[in-house]
């Protein structure tokens, strides 16, 4: 009789977020300073990843960004950073600006024209990085 195995790892998560246009998605996020790649199948699919920070896009037709938009929380080392830096890039959709929560992060909001979210977090200076609640 062999051991039982021992305690599961969750290892990373890689959320799927739907896009009505591969090619116009994947140029957005090349323009927010992320590596894309197309899935070289022929399926409407694709990655974006920025350091740690993995993304899969699918194409899908019944996409309705007022209806099945998603929500992808990003923690990065400087929130302010980040924000100076996609302002820059201009991208279309809605920026909001930086400010302090009072879960102890900086953060800041972009809704990119397909209705994904993407909060983006990072320390303040003072009691380590704490999540958003619930």
């Amino acid at each position: 009789m062999s051991a039982p195995p021992g305690p599961v790892a969750f290892e990373r998560v890689t959320p799927v977020v739907p896009v009505r246009d591969l090619a116009a998605a994947l140029a957005r996020y090349d323009r927010l300073g992320f590596t894309t790649e197309p899935y070289e199948d022929g399926s409407r699919y694709g990655f974006v990843s920025r350091d740690a920070v993995e993304l899969h896009l699918t194409e899908w037709a019944e996409h309705d960004p007022l209806r099945t938009g998603a929500v992808v929380y990003l923690y990065v080392s400087d929130a302010d950073a980040v924000h100076a830096e996609w302002a820059a890039a201009d991208p279309p959709g809605r920026l909001t600006e930086p400010a302090d929560t009072p879960y102890g992060l900086r953060e800041f909001g972009y809704v990119d024209p397909d209705g994904t979210l993407h909060r983006v977090g990072s320390p303040r200076a003072a009691g380590g990085l704490q999540g958003p609640p619930v």
